[in-house]
This record gives structure tokens, C-alpha cells and sequence, in this order.
């Protein structure tokens, strides 16, 4: 009775809460005081009249949800009351509440990180004028070089003739030159580009102009540069005045004409050029002769489409016009189909990027997914607890629409806290990746209102997917079921609704666990490759001597002066220079043809080779093994038969099991000899299948330009200085740029390591949430059936059966989801294909990893119940009861 009266005057101070309750409170308790006077009249006492008036009266949150329906607003003032009593209940159970914000917070924060990133490289658009509108232009085959497409002469043919682009332009990507300004030499990197370039991608210049089309007047006509906004800061601390001031780009005078705005960089995601010239100058700069050469595929096309025209429309054009380019120029146009993608990300790499995103981004979703199941599954248990308390709210008149809405108000309230704290961290995150530079270059990621939206969808969604569970339970109960609180228990043979949550939570996070194995085995494979070299020990060394003036003999004397100076250095084991470095980019094939060839046309050439120039040596400093014959020498110059080392490829493409040494092939319109038989290796990238080389003697070649391989044991840091030291006698004027041989080739392994820091992130927080759910259920299970256990100890069962009995459950349900996670990871093996490099969920290292992993999260999950289980006192527990 004394209960029932505090209950009472509780309900009816509650009242005074929202306006108009106090009122309210004086009519009720005023007829309530009206009723015990007639009921003491009636000759009952004191506390029977109070008792008799206040049933007869009847259910006070009834009165006071009608009262307010008819004179209030109802949806926020029980809104109110919902939040400040979840409130409260969230206070009183602060080890519940935190275990439910982290969780929430590192599921929605890891999901917010892949979004921010996948946002930035596949949502955002290019920093130009309608690029939805821009087109690629790209072979039918894909193809292994990123952004080559045609030659420039066959650029121009494409403008005059196609009718479906209101325009085209040219790109001839990445010229390393050096940059001259007041007596400091600066070493930079830029894109050669058609006159029409900004005109076509439509951006303004933040200051000066750009250059246009009609600046061009034939080769070296347009000697003007544009500069970036970086360089612009950096090397002319964004003086204003450099507008209109000469520089020197590899000894020729450029006019600075204008600087890009800060948010454009190209149409390259990936790629920040430091400049930009007209190609028709390229030649200065970058020292080859672009403008009149069909064979070299070095320039980019890129197009805007006419209004109208639909780009399987644009495709015929083009098809069209490349099959009457093969018939006019045979010897170099192929007529090879092509087709058009949007520019933005490396050509055709662009659909590896986008699978890459696009998968982590659903792994990332299942993390989130298991997260809301241990929630649901907590919240749930929780509810369950509180069967007493929702027993007498609906027993005091509350309807269960009410109750629902209440449960529902603490997990918004859970979820909402969580979800702020994961857009904080991601936040912070991201801003760490934004000052990050990667292999690739900068990559700006922008928190912009997209992630601030992804953000509040998934907390809402979180919110609704964990909260449904406890509502829809309570829901569905009477209030006998609801009253008999903890005092009750499952059968063990019947399958709750908890158990097939903890059951899924099991399985995602069996197949997050693989997938983070399936990337650790894939990253240890990837790094056990047959390279074909070895860089460990190796240092890359770029003198720049395009400062120099000088050619033929002369440069060639030059380089061999500067290998010399890097031989002598002590320390040093081999050196050696190479016209382009494995797996770094610029490697191409030429056509070769079988000898006696009199029509140099593409039909009638045998193979396709990468054609890289080599120095004595080089094969040594790169620890290429030389299989059969001899290095190039010194000694085969223009005068001598040009000769060749082909790889293990080359020589079995031409020539099947016959010795290649001695066998001839014409290259460039010269007849060469194998001299020499190298191993295979990887040169464009580690995925890419055996592919023939031809190595050609430095000294046979139109260009001595090359980058120094340098072998030595010393530190790297301490060869770099070294090498900077002895070349710069040299030149004293030219940049040397010197680096290990692994830093340089840290762009190959960087997917690899992003997959696998990804993927093991992802699979460490599975591991969190598949143990907070088991021991969830185990300590749940325990403390329900704490009287059983008792009398199971007291009846003499063996611990064995009290273990049994206390966690058998969840590890049933741990051994069935394992299983079920396993599966989906074989049948997920396409979707981790796209992150990590031959993923194989079959691998037996990988499967027995994952069972070892999940046994022991599993006994380190249980440990804690088991050992409450084992201490239970059977005469303590029964005086207590």
C-alpha cells in the first residue's frame, strides 16, 4: 500500500513537468479528496476512503496523456519526457552505455574514413566545367601504359575530321625538366598540352591568363608556362609579380603567362604537374620531338562531346576515322578499335579503383551491420531485465505504443551520442590522410556536407536497426511475460531472437576476420614476388642535364663520366644507368619484324616488346641474372651491328626452345643481334602477366638520357649524400635527385598495404564485437540462470555440466556462425579479389586462422561468465532467495 501511494504522488508530481500541469494536478487531486470525503461519510476509515478514491479515480498517466492530447502539444512535450527519462536510465547503467557508444562510434566512424575517401576519389567531381561531359579516348584492349593514347600527328587528325567533339585536346604527361628562377635551380615536373587545353576543361586563372590556341604558331612558337598554385607559392612565394617574368625550363626561356587556381590540378585525381607549357614547345622542355613522330603514342586525348551526341555515337566516329588512318599510315596506325571512358583515375585503372572503394566500402557496411547486432542483442537482454518496470508502466495505463516509443528514444539517444563522436574521429582521421602524401601524390580529402550527411543516415539507420529488436519484444509480450523478469528462462532447445542476432553477428565477423587474413596472406605474397630485380641494397640516381647543353657524342661522354664518378665512390659494388626504371612508369612497346622485312607496316610485326636502354652494368646493379651470353659494352655504338639482350619471354615468343644468341630481329628499322638472354621480371606492374623486353646498349641509342642504379651496402641516407657530393662536381648547376630503390617503388606496393591495413582494421574490430557479444550472451545466460546453476552445484554436477549448462549456448552459437562466416567467405571471393591481390578464402593457412582465431575469442569471451558460473555458492544463493 505504502508503495502504491509513493507510486501515486510520483505520477502526479510528474505532471507539473509541462505547462498547464499544475492546474492539471490541483483537479485531480481536488476530485480525488472530493471521493475519500464521501467514502469516509460512508463509514469507511482513513486510508480505505484514500485507497477506495483513488481506484475509482483510476490510471493518473491515462488523465494525463488525454489531458494533454486535448490542450497541449503532445508529440514534443512526451518527447521531452521520453529524452530526460532515457536520460536517466542511460546514467544509471554507465558500463552499458559506454560498451554501446564505442561500439556504435567505431562502427560508424570506420564506415565515415571509407566514405570521406570514397567520396573525394569517385563522388567528387574533376576541378572543371562540366565533366560529365569529358571523354577519354582509349584503345578497345586494355591496355598496361596508364594514360598513353595516340600520337600527336594522329591527334590532329582526330580534330579535323571527327564530328561528334565540339573539341579535343593533347597531353603529354608528367616532363621532368629543371626550373630556373634568380640563381635557384629547382627540379619539377609538368604536362605538355594542346593550346585549347584550359579553353576546353574550362577553368580561370587565379592570376595572369592562360595560354590558347591561337598562341600557337608551329613548333617552338608559344615559349609561355603556367604555372601551378603550389609551385606558385612554393618556389615564388606567391608573388604576384612573376606574371609576365622569364624563368628557364631546361635552359629555354618560358614567359610565366598566368597560375592555375588551387583546386585545379588537371584531369588527374592522382597527379599534381607543377606546370603546364603548349606542346608545341614540349620539345624544349622535355627534349623529344612530339609534334611530327606517328610512332610514338605519348599523348593523351581527351574530348568534350557536342550537345546531343551520345557517346556510343562518338565511338563510331572515331572508329571510323582510325580504320582510314590505318589505310593512309599503315606502318604506324593500327586502326585499332577504340572507346571512350571518363578521365580522372589512370585510364583503365579507374575501374580497378572504383572495385577496390567500392568493396572496402561493403566490408565496411558489415562492420556497421555487426556492430547494430551486438547492440540489438544488448538492448534486448536489457529489456528484458527491465520486465518488472515496463510490467508496471503498462499496468499503471501506459499502452505499448508508449513503451515502444521510449525504447526506441534510448537507442536514438545511444545512437545519436555515438554517431557524433564517429563523425569527430573520422573527422580528425581524415584530416591525417589529408596531410598524408601518398605514393601517388596529395590527396586532398574534403569533409564536406556529403560525409556529414552519411554520418547522420548511418546513426539513424544504427538507431533503428538495434532498436527495433527490444521494441519489437516488448512489443509482442503480455504483462505477465513482461513481469516475470529475469525470474524466467528460455529453453535451452528454443531459438530466441537474440540467438539468431548473436548467430549473424558470429558469421559477419568470421568473414571480416577472413578477409583480413585472406589481405595478410595476399600482402606476404605480394612481397615474396619474382621481381626479376632485387632494389634492397640499390639507390635511383637522377641527374638532370637537360641544364646542359650539349648531344650525341658529348652527352654520351657525359653519362659515362658521371657512372665513373658513382663506380669510385667507396662502398660501391655495380652502377649501371637504364632509360627507365621497372614498375616507375614511361616503359612501351615497339613493334619488332622478322628479318628481311620491306613493308614496316603494324600487320607485318611479329611482337611488341618493352624497349628499355641500358648502360654496362646495369643488368649487375639491378641484380638481374644474365641467363646466356654477354652485357652490352661500350663498344657497340651507331658505327657497330646493333645487338640486344632480350628476357627469357622475348626468346621463347620468337623462337621457341632454338638458342636466341645469335638471332637477329629488326627494331626501329635496324637489324639487331641477341647478344644475351636476361631473366623475366616485373616491369609495369606486379599483376602483369610475363611480358618480352629488349634491352638496347645506351650507346646504340638516340638518347643517353637515363637514371643511375647504384648498388652499395652502406645506408641509404648516408649513399645519397655521397652521390650528391661526387656528381655535383660534376654539374655543380644540375638537380640530383637520389632515393632508395624501395622508396621509389613504394607506389607498386601501396595498394597491397592499404588493402591490408584496411582489411586487418576491419578484422580487428570484428574480433572486438564478436567478443563483446559472446560474453553479452554468456553473462546474460548466467545471471538468468543463476538459481539452476546453484541447484545443479548442490545436486553434485560436475563442473564440466555447469559449464555446460552456463555457456554452452553461446558457443554453439559461436561454432555455427564460424561456419556459416567461413562459407561466405569462400563465396565472397570475387569481392575481395577487387581489394586484395589472388585472394584465395580457400587457402588452408587462411581457414585454419580464422578457426584458431574465433576459438580463441571464444574462450576469451567465456572465460569471465564461466568463472562466475564455477563460483556460484549454492547455500549463499539459496538463503538469498
Amino acid at each position: 500500500m505504502r508503495a502504491l501511494n509513493r507510486l501515486f504522488a510520483r505520477l502526479l508530481n510528474f505532471t507539473t513537468v509541462t505547462p498547464g500541469g499544475s492546474r492539471l494536478r490541483e483537479e485531480m487531486e481536488s476530485h480525488i479528496a472530493s471521493q475519500t470525503e464521501e467514502s469516509i461519510r460512508a463509514g469507511m476509515t482513513g486510508e480505505e476512503a484514500r485507497r477506495h478514491a483513488r481506484l475509482k479515480f483510476g490510471s493518473v498517466e491515462m488523465v494525463r496523456e488525454n489531458y494533454h492530447a486535448e490542450e497541449g502539444l503532445p508529440f514534443l512535450e512526451t518527447l521531452l519526457l521520453d529524452v530526460r527519462y532515457a536520460w536517466r536510465v542511460l546514467r544509471k547503467s554507465p558500463s552499458f552505455t559506454i560498451v554501446a557508444l564505442v561500439t556504435l562510434m567505431l562502427g560508424i566512424g570506420a564506415n565515415l574514413v571509407v566514405f570521406g575517401v570514397l567520396n573525394t576519389v569517385l563522388l567528387q567531381p574533376l576541378a572543371v566545367s562540366d565533366p560529365q561531359n569529358l571523354y577519354q579516348l582509349r584503345h578497345q584492349q586494355w591496355m598496361n601504359f596508364r594514360l598513353l593514347t595516340t600520337s600527336y600527328p594522329a591527334l590532329e587528325d582526330f580534330r579535323r575530321r571527327n564530328t561528334t567533339f565540339t573539341g579535343m585536346i593533347g597531353i603529354n604527361a608528367y616532363d621532368h625538366a629543371g626550373l630556373s628562377w634568380r640563381n635557384a635551380v629547382t627540379s619539377v615536373s609538368g604536362d605538355s598540352v594542346t593550346g585549347n587545353y584550359f579553353d576546353l576543361l574550362g577553368v580561370q586563372p587565379e592570376a595572369g591568363r592562360f595560354f590558347h590556341e591561337g598562341d600557337e604558331h608551329g613548333p617552338d612558337s608559344a615559349p609561355y608556362v603556367v604555372l601551378s598554385d603550389a609551385l606558385w607559392r612554393s618556389a615564388f612565394h606567391a608573388d604576384r609579380d612573376v606574371v609576365g617574368a622569364t624563368v628557364e625550363l631546361s635552359h629555354y626561356p618560358f614567359t610565366v603567362v598566368g597560375v592555375a587556381p588551387p583546386q585545379f590540378h588537371g584531369t588527374e585525381r592522382f597527379v599534381w604537374p607543377d606546370y603546364w607549357i603548349p606542346l608545341t614547345n614540349q620539345q624544349q622542355a622535355g627534349g623529344d620531338d612530339y609534334l611530327h613522330n606517328r610512332s610514338d603514342i605519348s599523348v593523351t586525348v581527351i574530348g568534350r562531346l557536342k550537345p546531343g551526341v551520345t557517346a556510343q555515337q562518338a565511338t563510331e566516329n572515331l572508329n571510323a576515322i582510325a580504320i582510314q588512318l590505318a589505310k593512309e599510315y599503315p606502318e604506324t596506325d593500327d586502326g585499332q578499335s577504340l572507346r571512350l571512358i571518363h578521365p580522372g583515375l589512370f585510364g583503365d585503372e579507374g575501374e580497378v579503383i572504383r572495385g577496390f572503394l567500392w568493396s572496402v566500402t561493403a566490408l565496411a557496411l558489415l562492420v556497421l551491420t555487426a556492430a547494430c547486432a551486438n547492440l540489438a542483442t544488448l538492448f534486448a537482454a536489457r529489456a528484458a531485465d527491465r520486465g518488472q518496470e515496463l510490467a508496471l508502466r503498462v499496468a499503471l495505463g501506459s499502452s505499448r505504443r508508449r513503451l515502444v516509443r521510449q525504447l526506441l528514444t534510448e537507442a536514438v539517444m545511444v545512437s545519436l551520442m555515438g554517431g557524433a563522436a564517429a563523425v569527430v574521429g573520422a573527422y580528425l582521421l581524415l584530416g591525417a590522410l589529408n596531410r598524408w602524401h601518398s605514393p601517388y601524390g596529395p590527396l586532398p580529402i574534403s569533409v564536406d556536407a556529403r560525409v556529414f550527411l552519411a554520418g547522420l543516415a548511418l546513426t539513424l539507420v544504427s538507431a533503428l536497426l538495434f532498436g527495433m529488436v527490444p521494441a519489437r519484444q516488448v512489443w509482442h509480450s503480455s504483462p505477465l511475460s513482461l513481469k516475470s523478469g529475469p525470474a524466467g528462462s528460455m529453453p535451452l532447445r528454443r531459438l530466441a531472437l537474440r540467438d539468431l542476432l548473436l548467430g549473424a553477428q558470429i558469421a559477419i565477423c568470421t568473414l571480416l576476420v577472413t578477409a583480413s587474413l585472406v589481405a595478410v596472406r595476399s600482402m606476404i605474397r605480394v612481397l615474396h614476388l619474382p621481381l626479376g630485380i632485387q632494389p634492397q641494397g640499390a639507390m635511383l640516381v637522377d641527374v638532370d642535364l637537360s641544364q646542359v647543353e650539349q648531344s650525341g657524342a658529348t652527352a654520351l661522354e657525359k653519362r659515362k663520366e658521371i657512372i665513373e664518378a658513382a663506380r669510385i665512390i667507396p662502398g660501391v659494388t655495380a652502377v649501371g644507368a637504364v632509360s627507365h626504371i621497372p614498375m616507375t612508369g614511361g616503359i612501351r612497346g615497339i613493334p619488332i619484324f622478322p628479318p628481311g622485312t620491306a613493308e614496316f607496316t603494324l600487320n607485318n610485326s611479329v611482337l611488341a616488346p618493352y624497349a628499355i636502354s641500358m648502360s654496362p652494368g646495369y643488368l649487375e646493379a639491378a641484380g638481374i641474372r644474365l641467363l646466356a651470353g654477354r652485357d652490352v659494352s661500350w663498344q657497340d655504338t651507331p658505327t657497330t651491328p646493333y645487338v640486344a639482350v632480350v628476357n627469357q619471354t622475348f626468346a621463347h615468343k620468337m623462337w621457341g626452345q632454338t638458342p636466341a644468341i645469335g638471332q637477329h630481329f629488326v627494331l626501329l628499322r635496324h637489324l639487331t643481334e641477341v647478344v644475351g638472354v636476361a631473366e623475366d621480371g616485373k616491369y609495369h606492374d606486379l599483376q602483369e602477366s610475363p611480358q618480352p623486353v629488349a634491352y638496347l646498349p645506351l650507346s646504340q641509342s638516340e638518347s643517353s638520357e637515363g637514371i643511375l642504379v647504384v648498388r652499395s651496402p652502406r645506408a641509404p641516407n648516408e649513399m645519397a649524400a655521397e652521390l650528391e657530393r661526387a656528381l655535383g662536381s660534376i654539374e655543380p648547376n644540375v638537380p640530383i635527385t637520389a632515393q632508395s630503390w624501395p622508396d621509389a617503388l613504394q607506389a607498386q606496393f601501396f595498394p597491397a598495404r592499404a588493402a591490408t591495413l584496411a582489411l586487418g582494421v576491419m578484422g580487428l574490430l570484428a574480433a572486438m564485437l564478436a567478443v563483446t557479444g559472446i560474453a553479452g550472451m554468456a553473462a546474460y545466460s548466467v545471471s538468468r540462470r543463476m538459481k539452476e546453476l546453484g541447484i545443479r552445484m548442490a545436486l553434485g554436477a560436475r563442473k564440466t555440466q555447469v559449464m555446460r549448462a552456463a555457456v554452452g549456448r553461446p558457443m554453439v552459437l559461436l561454432a555455427v556462425g564460424s561456419a556459416v562466416g567461413l562459407m561466405a567467405g569462400v563465396f565472397a571471393s570475387r569481392l575481395l579479389g577487387r581489394v586484395v591481390y589472388q585472394a584465395n578464402p580457400r587457402d588452408p593457412l587462411v581457414v585454419g586462422g580464422v578457426m584458431l582465431t574465433m576459438a580463441l575469442l571464444g574462450m576469451a569471451a567465456s572465460a569471465i561468465p564461466a568463472r562466475r558460473a564455477l563460483a556460484v555458492d549454492p547455500s549463499k544463493l539459496m538463503r538469498e532467495e
